[in-house]
């Protein structure tokens, strides 16, 4: 994907507890709960429940969220189309890790079991 630099500056200044309440809906309008939405963050960023509760209190930027993030090394194997874009191609590596959170949340919401969304090899 090629993004333009307004683009992922945009990324780079939305603060996560802007998104997490669209996440959560989306979630659990599917059937699915607030313990698998944390389940995936803690799987793509390292960040356990209390982690990312401190984020949202802080009103944490994705840029400062995923700076701290410990990045599954399983990450590169999430692919597919998320808001007309393949993940696996955005050069931009912070527009690339928010679509993978993206495209996990989709995921969940969508009814995948929980094995193949926290991927491994």
């Amino acid at each position: 994907m090629r993004s333009t630099s307004s683009h992922d500056e945009r990324f780079a200044a939305m603060t996560f507890a802007s998104v997490y309440p669209h996440y959560l809906r989306k979630v659990e309008k599917k059937g699915r709960t607030q313990e698998e939405l944390h389940q995936v963050i803690e799987w793509l960023t390292g960040y356990d429940e209390p982690a990312v509760q401190k984020h949202l209190e802080q009103g944490t930027t994705f840029e400062q969220f995923f700076q701290h993030a410990t990045i599954n090394p399983n990450a590169h194997l999430i692919t597919g189309v998320i808001c007309g874009y393949r993940v696996e191609e955005i050069e931009n590596p912070l527009t690339q890790q928010v679509r993978y959170l993206d495209k996990l949340v989709d995921e969940l919401a969508k009814g995948r079991k929980m094995e193949k969304i926290l991927r491994s090899e």
